[in-house]
């Protein structure tokens, strides 16, 4: 599946036998997220203040769903309820209890919800002090967003897009939630419902790190320089593969008192040149 993603999202080639609809949805997230990740490279792009705009998350929906929609529409979608419009239908309540606000309340629900996210922005921007872990008030604007359920589908990606619009624009990383991870978010979301953000926010501030690791830190970091394994693992390289080296004293790496491995860009290097040689065994001339 993963070649299957690479060749459409680098060729535009879908391969294999999925439902196109699948291969519509990775093309459009991809789309919506290019836009999101490309606001990290505008930093000023919010100067007048707002740290999201209600036209913003339309245009994420739009982006992410519009391939989707046109393969395989919402079978009870209007017309006025296509990509990047809100719903115009009720949602029956989630098996948890959560209830979405009549499909009417809609628009203001979302422009309430714009303004307090913009309004944090500003005291970020002003050095104001949190009373709570930034990723607890993350964890709590992305629930609000999801229990306003502003769209008939899609509110999840583009939550989670959204969410990544307003880390990448603080200048964070943004956050990938896997699909193994699903469970423990939809859970983590349900207490989040309750006021309890704590599960949710560990969550967020975790993948923040995972990514810092994944492809922030190496690019800072000089080819010499001790980072965590997690920084160096790719394609070739899993983290797995890595830590069963640094175990065996094939790959030049320390771990710290904190347990965590550590090497280089140049230790892996040289690691990835010599793997495939054979080790003297003992009793050899």
């Amino acid at each position: 599946m993963l070649r299957e993603v690479e060749l459409l999202l680098n060729q535009g080639r879908a391969v294999g036998a999925k439902p196109l609809r699948e291969y519509n949805e990775v093309q459009g997230y991809a789309d919506a997220a290019r836009w999101v990740y490309g606001q990290a490279l505008e930093p000023d792009a919010w100067n007048d203040g707002r740290l999201i705009t209600i036209a913003g998350v339309r245009h994420i929906h739009y982006a992410a769903m519009t391939p989707v929609w046109d393969v395989a529409p919402h079978p009870e979608a209007t017309d006025k309820e296509g990509p990047g419009n809100y719903r115009e239908h009720d949602i029956a309540s989630f098996a948890e209890g959560m209830t979405p606000p009549k499909w009417p309340l809609v628009p203001a629900r979302v422009e309430q919800w714009v303004s307090e996210v913009c309004a944090f922005g500003q005291e970020l921007k002003g050095g104001a002090e949190l009373d709570q872990p930034l990723s607890e008030i993350l964890a709590g604007i992305h629930n609000r967003f999801e229990r306003i359920h502003p769209f008939l589908d899609g509110n999840g990606r583009t939550g989670r897009l959204v969410m990544n619009l307003v880390l990448v624009r603080l200048g964070y990383p943004p956050i990938v939630i896997f699909k193994r991870q699903r469970d423990a978010y939809l859970s983590a979301l349900r207490r989040a419902d309750s006021g309890d953000c704590g599960a949710l926010g560990e969550l967020v501030a975790r993948a923040m790190e995972d990514n810092l690791n994944r492809f922030i830190v190496p690019d800072v970091a000089g080819p010499a320089r001790l980072v965590p394994l997690a920084a160096l693992a790719d394609a070739e390289h899993s983290l797995a593969a890595l830590r069963q080296a640094a175990q065996r004293g094939r790959l030049s790496a320390v771990q710290g008192p904190d347990g965590v491995w550590r090497s280089s860009r140049k230790s892996v290097a040289a690691y990835s040149a010599n793997k495939h040689q054979r080790r003297p065994r003992a009793g050899d001339a």
